[in-house]
């Protein structure tokens, strides 16, 4: 089960990423909807939230249902593939942050504006908004089914607790990296890729990194997966 949980953990990390990236991004990009309506920098963040809530009511209404038939499970996914799923959506949400970055930084030097502004709508972010959403949702709630399926009968409440804690090493996980990539790349590189001036630094270069981590982990946890054997539940004898 633990191999399982660490796996949690770089997941989670784009998840915590996204809180503050992506809003340096939509201040160097334009947040005009339509010709007098300026949206906000940290408004983007809404489309996550977004995601989730569609997504829950049409998966439990028509793709359940669905995939129900299609697995032969009640449940429609067992939570390992929910898990995997989940992994799969966190390397989607590094890889389109990353090209979408790519893409606005070359805008930005191009157009040289004198604010650094790239001529490049700032609706780009909302792809990798929805990936995140859909790696949020399907990675907690499938490691809370896993937890609560496959822990022993009086270890839930810790298996249920280990999510949150989950949840904590990814925040510490993704500061060291941030750290450490500062540190690394301002000493190596001249400049570091997290520059306040992200039209100076290369944050594009940041979110592939951070979606090659996320490739080792899903190979990682294809692995756990696939050695793993869920637990056999015996039903108790009636005399």
């Amino acid at each position: 089960m633990l191999p399982i949980w660490a796996s949690g953990i770089l997941c989670l990390v784009p998840v915590v990423q996204q809180g503050t990236f992506p809003v340096s991004q939509a201040l160097k990009m334009d947040r005009h909807l339509g010709a007098n309506l300026k949206l906000p920098p940290a408004t983007f963040n809404v489309v996550s939230l977004i995601t989730i809530i569609i997504f829950l009511p049409s998966f439990d209404l028509f793709l359940q249902p669905i995939l129900a038939k299609v697995t032969k499970n009640e449940e429609g996914l067992t939570s390992l593939q929910k898990i995997v799923i989940g992994d799969i959506c966190s390397v989607l949400t590094m890889l389109s942050a990353g090209l979408v970055e790519w893409r606005r930084r070359g805008v930005a030097i191009a157009h040289g504006a004198a604010d650094g502004v790239a001529p490049m709508s700032a609706m780009w972010l909302a792809p990798q908004f929805v990936f995140l959403g859909l790696c949020e949702i399907l990675t907690v709630v499938g490691h809370t089914q896993f937890y609560n399926t496959e822990s022993p009968e009086n270890m839930k409440s810790i298996g249920n607790s280990l999510q949150y804690l989950v949840m904590a090493f990814s925040i510490y996980v993704g500061t060291l990296m941030v750290n450490v990539v500062n540190q690394v790349t301002r000493k190596y590189g001249g400049i570091d890729w997290l520059n306040d001036d992200i039209n100076a630094g290369r944050l594009d270069y940041y979110y592939f990194l951070l979606a090659g981590f996320a490739t080792i982990n899903l190979v990682y946890i294809l692995y756990c997966v696939k050695r793993y054997h869920y637990k056999v539940v015996i039903p108790p004898n009636i005399f």
